[in-house]
């Protein structure tokens, strides 16, 4: 399945990894605990996982154009979120195995 995936440095990858499955678990099937979590958008999955110092984010679509535009709703809800830091989200193409 075609994927994109950001690595975005922060202490606080935690915090928003939840605030991110609960915010959109009221639209969408969503898993989560403090380390990782899975946001089953439609015709996407969002997984995230946080350890200490980034919140690593992939998004999986079926269809690949729908990649880029899904990657700027992600990140656009990340930074709202983030309000009091300064995150940099670059998507890049995940290799395919």
């Amino acid at each position: 399945m075609p994927a994109i995936h950001a690595r975005v440095q922060t202490d606080h990858a935690s915090r928003y990894l939840q605030q991110l499955c609960k915010h959109w678990s009221h639209r969408f099937a969503v898993e989560f605990d403090p380390a990782h979590g899975v946001i089953h958008l439609t015709g996407a999955d969002c997984i995230l996982d946080a350890d200490s110092d980034a919140l690593r984010m992939e998004l999986r679509a079926t269809d690949p154009e729908m990649l880029p535009r899904m990657g700027d709703v992600v990140a656009e809800h990340l930074k709202r979120f983030a309000f009091r830091e300064e995150l940099s989200v670059a998507w890049s193409a995940t290799p395919e195995a």
